[in-house]
């Protein structure tokens, strides 16, 4: 590139990016067409004379919700930025608003929406913006039933949400979890209760927790034992879905209590057009690599620390290998 040339290319590039021309101004100025300046300032950048930085937090964040798409093949993931903030529940309230954010924009064009149960979910619920939505149905995707920790039962998130988007609501009058596989085959002989899993295998958008064996909410309401946790472990389980417990590829365990689970399966997230996944903390880390690694979401939403555990997790397993 001569001295002529490469003056003219910062004569370009100054006009464009420093006194905010634009390319048509500029090649009217200059007396050329406006795809002639078109390349001369990719020319210019191409030269190294020009380089854009974006000098904004969110710019590393962007990087890592690439990596996390790429690696798990989602559509999406949204990772919310949560520097210098160390209280978890902030951390999970900020995710819980996103998510909210972007469920408000996705319902005005969908049918049916439903959810499983947790806090962040239930922090969604409570950050969700009241709308007007007469023809929307929410759905309970699991049961829930029982006097503990009521708030975070899918059947209450499902009947809070439904209030605030101005929409139906349906409920599973049955628990997340019976003690026999009997129990819930007698359940399921129940019309209202059969129809109605029928009904939540064909909703439009799914929204779920990631849940992990060593903190385990589903103990923590009642519905496990010690000793069903130790059997969990004894069988390398990592975590769960929809109550569901996966293994470290996000295989299905073939464990009783997977089966005594009244709601959706696993297998039939793969059906719904829209699974999205809110999660919230790096004790969860193994856990979330496992549910992705399934395939069971299209979407993610968690906070900065955790996505940057994640990313490096998945990294370092590789290298590994």
């Amino acid at each position: 590139m001569d001295w002529t040339e490469k003056r003219e290319l910062v004569r370009v590039s100054k006009l464009y990016y420093f006194q905010g021309l634009t390319q048509a101004d500029i090649a009217k100025k200059i007396g050329v067409s406006r795809p002639v300046i078109s390349k001369l300032l990719q020319k210019a950048k191409d030269a190294g004379i020009v380089e854009i930085i974006i000098k904004d937090e969110t710019v590393n964040v962007v990087e890592i919700e690439q990596q996390l798409e790429s690696l798990f093949s989602l559509e999406e993931a949204i990772v919310v930025p949560a520097s210098g903030i160390d209280n978890q529940d902030i951390v999970k309230q900020l995710v819980a608003k996103e998510a909210a954010i972007h469920l408000s924009k996705l319902a005005k064009n969908v049918k049916s929406i439903g959810l499983s149960w947790g806090t962040t979910l239930y922090h969604m619920v409570n950050e969700y913006p009241y709308q007007r939505n007469p023809e929307l149905t929410v759905y309970p995707l699991v049961g829930g039933t029982g006097r503990r920790f009521v708030e975070i039962h899918s059947n209450q998130l499902a009947f809070e949400l439904s209030k605030r988007m101005g929409a139906k609501c349906q409920f599973l009058y049955a628990p997340a979890l019976v003690e026999t596989v009997e129990l819930k085959e007698q359940m399921l002989q129940n019309e209202s209760i059969h129809e109605l899993l029928d009904e939540i295998k064909s909703v439009d958008i799914a929204l779920l927790g990631i849940g992990n064996i060593e903190n385990s909410t589903l103990l923590s309401m009642g519905y496990m034992k010690d000793s069903e946790i130790e059997e969990l472990r004894r069988h390398k389980a990592i975590g769960d879905i929809g109550s569901r417990f996966i293994d470290e590829h996000g295989n299905l365990i073939d464990i009783p209590i997977n089966n005594r689970v009244i709601g959706v399966d696993c297998e039939d997230l793969r059906d719904i057009p829209c699974v999205i996944a809110l999660t919230s903390g790096r004790e969860k880390v193994r856990a979330i690599a496992a549910a992705l690694r399934g395939g069971y979401f299209h979407k993610l939403f968690i906070d900065e620390h955790t996505a940057r555990d994640l990313v490096e997790l998945v990294q370092s397993q590789a290298l590994v290998k």
